[in-house]
């Protein structure tokens, strides 16, 4: 990992065949922004290793910025998250995503936050607790309608009164409680009205049985930018933070305030002459239309190029758009650059802000029928991040 102390997408590293370019300037402003919708505090999610833009360097710069939550889906991105310096003090940590047998002792000794959705979890967390002797911070979760994890609503009181019971002996603190939308990039979907009310029922007996959280929380990134009711006491940013739009059809990042971080640019590795007619790819699923020229991109679904962007992904070289021409394969994808004859070596900007015309992460969701998250979250770790526009992250 690189780190340079300035701001905008960098010409690519010489040498490298690709490259993401993640612009920590424009994680801070949109952090800047979203807080700026809210009166709640921000959780910055870095789960996924920060939606592909890198876990670590996100989360230091989040912190650095002021943000004192970070969430994670694993236990062991935020064990790596502690191992890697950012302590307690700093920020809290929250892990949602637990297993049977998970390393609940080590969370403990790490002082990460735990989510419980349900009593196999809360024994097995005691558990711990009395091998280590470290009491647990727990955010008992309700399933409110997502109908993934989270504790049904028949099963709350007796997972809200077995907690309490714990915190009566000194095991645990319940110090959050907290749901997650089912389709909150939907307004007016009948179902974010049934879980604003959902939560506030389960909020209000857990409340009422004694409980006393530091944190409410069911707002995510669409929540974030469209829902001040269900802000509570916490908001948790994901992909908003990483300068995507959750809800596209509604507004561009530009329209919310924020700036897409990630730009992924590759060379071309060839440029040469076809006839008309000629195949291109793996089972010839397109075929040159005339004499032209094709150009080599030496990027592939080993590197999380979609397979589907086959014939659909788009891409800048020169200032010009070029689509895919065929199979997208393991390692490369070829475009038909219609005639035109850049050299090799010329940069192919698959997708970043867009403010140079280039296509967009939401532009390859598109084409590929998903949606930009998966669009970042996918490129692998055989394409190099490098680091622009740090502020005092780096330094943490």
């Amino acid at each position: 990992m690189t780190t340079a102390k300035t701001t905008g997408t960098p010409a690519l590293t010489h040498g490298v065949r690709a490259e993401a370019a993640i612009d920590l300037a424009a994680l801070r402003e949109n952090l800047a922004a979203l807080g700026a919708r809210t009166d709640a505090a921000l959780m910055a999610v870095v789960k996924a290793d920060a939606y592909g833009h890198g876990a670590l360097p996100c989360a230091r710069e989040a912190v650095a910025a002021g943000v004192r939550w970070l969430g994670t889906a694993t236990p062991e991105e935020a064990l790596a998250l502690r191992a890697a310096g950012i302590r307690p003090e700093q920020a809290r940590i929250l892990c949602w995503l637990w297993t049977p047998g998970g390393p609940w002792a080590q969370a403990l000794r790490s002082h990460v936050d735990v989510s419980v959705s349900g009593r196999w979890a809360l024994d097995e967390l005691l558990a711990a607790v009395r091998e280590t002797g470290v009491p647990g911070r727990v955010h008992l979760k309700a399933d409110t309608g997502l109908g993934r994890n989270g504790c049904q609503p028949h099963d709350w009181p007796e997972l809200v009164a077995a907690a309490l019971r714990a915190q009566a002996e000194g095991l645990i603190e319940v110090v959050g409680l907290w749901s997650h939308f089912a389709a909150a990039d939907e307004p007016g979907h009948p179902s974010v009205q049934v879980q604003l009310d959902g939560f506030a029922s389960a909020v209000a007996h857990a409340e009422a049985q004694g409980v006393r959280p530091e944190v409410r929380h069911l707002a995510n990134s669409p929540a974030t930018l469209l829902l001040p009711q269900s802000h509570y006491d916490l908001v948790r940013p994901g992909l908003a933070m990483y300068g995507l739009s959750p809800v596209p059809d509604i507004g561009t990042p530009a329209d919310f305030g924020l700036r897409p971080v990630m730009s992924l640019t590759a060379r071309l590795a060839l440029v040469k002459t076809v006839p008309g007619g000629h195949g291109v790819s793996y089972g010839h699923h397109y075929t040159t239309p005339g004499d032209t020229t094709l150009g080599l991109v030496p990027v592939g679904y080993a590197d999380g190029i979609p397979r589907h962007a086959s014939n659909t992904g788009p891409v800048q070289i020169s200032g010009k758009w070029h689509t895919v021409a065929g199979r997208v394969a393991m390692d490369q994808f070829v475009v038909d650059l219609g005639g035109d004859t850049p050299p090799v070596g010329e940069e192919v900007l698959l997708f970043g802000s867009g403010e140079r015309g280039e296509p967009t992460a939401e532009d390859w969701g598109r084409a590929c029928g998903t949606l930009s998250y998966e669009i970042v979250t996918r490129i692998g770790s055989r394409v190099p991040r490098r680091y622009v526009g740090a502020g005092d992250g780096s330094g943490l």
